[in-house]
């Protein structure tokens, strides 16, 4: 036979463990939420790149890069350092509008490693006149005072 003082120690326990998975709960859909704004903040500056690489633009394709000595660059067997030397690389090979192309990412699958860190794997596709060459990539963004910006990047191409 339940006392009423059991029963009422019953109901207080129930209430308490409803709580508490209430509280669990919305902390669970907050991180989802917020884990969900980082990869689009992420994803959008995928989109501001290849938007500025269609209109010709480098300059403005390399903001969603880190603006940093430190900023690492892998590709055809080499790697580089350095914001600038990256810059430099990429108007070497890309003179102009028609050797630019247009640039198409897709495949994009962005995984959270921390609340500051993402990596980025995805393909990236050049539609030129005389080609259409397509690589691999892999990117390591950071959250940086100046936003998600890329700081290691490693990119395979077709060629």
């Amino acid at each position: 036979m339940i006392t009423a003082k059991g029963a009422f120690v019953k109901i207080v326990i129930n209430r308490i463990a409803l709580i508490f998975l209430v509280i669990c709960s919305s902390c669970i859909d907050e991180k989802k939420i917020e884990n969900n704004i980082i990869v689009n903040e992420v994803k959008t500056v995928l989109q501001s790149q290849e938007r500025a690489w269609n209109e010709g633009n480098i300059e403005k394709y390399m903001e969603g890069y880190w603006k940093s000595d430190s900023l690492r660059f892998a590709s055809g067997g080499n790697v580089s350092y350095g914001w600038q030397a990256t810059l430099e690389n990429y108007k070497r090979g890309y003179p102009d509008k028609t050797a630019m192309g247009n640039l198409t990412f897709s495949d994009i699958e962005v995984t959270l490693i921390s609340d500051n860190a993402a990596i980025v794997f995805g393909k990236w596709a050049l539609e030129r006149d005389d080609d259409n060459p397509w690589g691999l990539f892999t990117l390591l963004f950071r959250k940086k005072l100046e936003g998600w910006k890329v700081v290691a990047d490693h990119t395979s191409s077709s060629e």
